[in-house]
């Protein structure tokens, strides 16, 4: 049951927004009472840290080569964009909806936040990159700003703007690698 409660949470959060969507819709939809949902998460802010901790995930890891896991990151977003479903980053959207800094939402969107500068880190030292840490924030940067262009103009093509300045950036850190076939 918790994992039903979760799915659907998931679904109704990200598609709809935290605020939109209240315990009741979500009980309604499972078909159970709110009472039971409360029996597996006390309160609806439990429930928001269990709908954000369950998308907290690691980096897949890989043994393609560093410069081409950094750059599939944005190819990953393009497609992630293209589905058609996509409303952007659920940890930013958690933080903007709650409004609230002291929410354990916002700590654990800074700990996936952290997570995926640190997952570009460990590839910049893999490729032996000065400056790691400076270059992994650009480029995590890059990503969320892909994102929010994205939410903005609703085309995937963004995330492939940020690849070129991602590519920009690695070259410009005397990383060189395979080059990107154009598209269309």
């Amino acid at each position: 049951m918790q994992e039903r409660i979760l799915d659907t949470a998931d679904r109704l959060f990200y598609g709809q927004g935290i605020r939109a969507i209240g315990v009741d819709t979500i009980a309604a939809e499972i078909g159970i009472s709110k009472r039971t949902l409360y029996n597996y998460f006390p309160s609806k802010d439990d429930l928001i840290v269990a709908y954000l901790s369950r998308r907290l995930r690691p980096a897949p890891s890989s043994d393609r080569p560093p410069l081409e896991q950094i750059l599939g990151a944005f190819d990953r977003l393009e497609r992630t964009i293209a589905t058609g479903v996509f409303r952007g980053c659920p940890f930013v959207n958690a933080v903007a909806e709650l409004k609230e800094p002291a929410h354990a939402a916002n700590k654990i969107a800074l700990a996936f936040k952290e997570q995926r500068r640190t997952w570009f880190e460990d590839l910049l030292e893999r490729l032996r990159v000065r400056n790691a840490g400076s270059l992994s924030m650009q480029l995590q940067i890059l990503i969320d700003g892909a994102i929010a262009a994205a939410i903005v103009r609703g085309d995937p093509k963004v995330a492939a703007a940020a690849r070129e300045a991602a590519s920009v950036l690695l070259k410009a850190a005397a990383v060189s690698g395979p080059r990107r076939k154009p598209s269309g």
